[in-house]
């Protein structure tokens, strides 16, 4: 161990500040991403005397289900308003900050490596607690307060990067939706005039879905479907002719693929015939069909874009708990939006069906009944050129926020080998 490094216990204390007299309302909770969140437990008939106050740069934690969980649900208190959390959650705080800066400290307890040793001493069973001795016991690099100061200004100013590029992405992907609204719900797009054409005269007429746009068509998901299909998941190793190499987006892989990140996106090994069959092409989109949890449906989707298998650099396919959806002609970008406005509503839910308490999509049923207006193709093909540059926009943001992320990490790992 390097002379630098100290026990955790050295350098904190418990803080227990009830909230008698009730002057703190602000209710939060502690999420296992090592965040403050809103708290959502029922507190009625609680007593709210007995919550312990949180207050700027003091910390709270979980020590039970440490070993369960993988991690230490840990946070530091940013506000400068007070909180309350619950009893069951220790808060300490520095002795003293000018020997040890809560964001540096805060900095190491977000490193991976932190939660492995933490996982490492929990006890207590199928729990896996942490004794609250063995946190104090474990140790961190303790270099010089101004060298401290330099480590959280270089995080914290990549951390500022990531942020305002989470921002930004967010905003595109909620502008994309927006104009999808506007154009294929609402009927507000531009007309000649480059007004909006409902609400200034645009010729309508009537359809099994209400008033439509004159020339428009209502049909069916499956009106604009060419084909599905399936996924393959191969083996984690080459072996016999499992030899062609590939990237393999899961579901969980969504959110990062859909920002056109690598993320955690595994590598496989599969058949060369499945390659031919069920390799990604720039406009497919893959959508999840097994998985979900009771507040998330099924069906997230990521449209696959010339940026992102490029970035990529190798071929992929989809795991077999997922579908490859391609679209006919013009209307990839217009089916993935439509999905996607779908899933958001909530509309998603009702074509689930449940094996062995897994959620499944029931995809076929999605597409042959699910009611949708076919707008005519001129503005099909206005809306995808929209959606591409939306889309590009969003894939560099999101290669950009993948290297800084990476930049973090790597800036988390050196704290080992800092000197004074």
């Amino acid at each position: 161990m390097k002379s630098n490094y100290r026990n955790i216990g050295d350098f904190i204390k418990l803080v227990d500040e009830r909230n008698k007299g009730l002057k703190v309302t602000n209710l939060v909770g502690l999420s296992i991403s090592k965040q403050f969140i809103k708290s959502v437990a029922n507190i009625i008939g609680t007593d709210m005397e007995n919550y312990k106050i949180i207050r700027k740069n003091q910390f709270a934690c979980s020590t039970m289900q440490v070993r369960r969980d993988k991690k230490m649900p840990l946070a530091l208190f940013n506000d400068s308003e007070p909180a309350i959390i619950s009893q069951a959650y220790p808060v300490f705080e520095i002795n003293d900050t000018s020997q040890l800066l809560p964001e540096y400290l805060m900095m190491w307890f977000t490193r991976s490596e932190f939660d492995r040793e933490a996982c490492f001493h929990a006890v207590g069973g199928v729990r896996g607690s942490l004794e609250w001795e063995d946190f104090c016991g474990m140790q961190l690099p303790i270099p010089s307060i101004e060298k401290q100061q330099e480590i959280v200004k270089e995080y914290h100013i990549i951390q500022n990067r990531i942020t305002l590029n989470n921002q930004l992405i967010f905003k595109l992907e909620e502008t994309a939706q927006a104009i999808y609204k506007q154009w294929f719900v609402d009927f507000e797009f531009p007309d000649e005039n480059g007004l909006p054409y409902k609400s200034n005269g645009g010729e309508m007429e009537e359809s099994e879905l209400g008033e439509i746009p004159k020339g428009w068509k209502a049909g069916i998901l499956n009106d604009v479907k060419s084909t599905t299909l399936g996924g393959d998941w191969g083996k984690d190793i080459a072996m016999d002719n499992y030899i062609r190499e590939v990237y393999c987006v899961r579901g969980t892989d969504i959110p990062a693929s859909s920002n056109g990140q690598k993320g955690k996106v595994p590598i496989r090994f599969i058949l060369e015939k499945n390659l031919l069959n069920r390799k990604l092409e720039v406009s497919d989109i893959v959508t999840e069909i097994s998985g979900g949890s009771p507040t998330q449906s099924t069906g997230r989707s990521v449209f696959i874009s010339n940026e992102y298998l490029k970035y990529l650099n190798k071929p992929a396919i989809c795991s077999n708990f997922c579908r490859v959806i391609k679209a006919k002609g013009n209307f990839a970008e217009y089916l993935y939006c439509t999905i996607k406005y779908l899933y958001n509503a909530g509309v998603l839910f009702t074509y689930e069906n449940s094996s062995n308490g897994v959620k499944n999509l029931a995809l076929e049923d999605l597409f042959n009944e699910e009611t949708i207006v076919i707008p005519e193709f001129n503005k099909v093909k206005e809306f995808s050129q929209i959606f591409l540059s939306l889309n590009k926009l969003i894939n560099s943001i999101g290669m950009e926020l993948e290297k800084s992320n990476e930049l973090k990490n790597l800036i988390l790992s050196k704290m080992t080998t800092i000197e004074n």
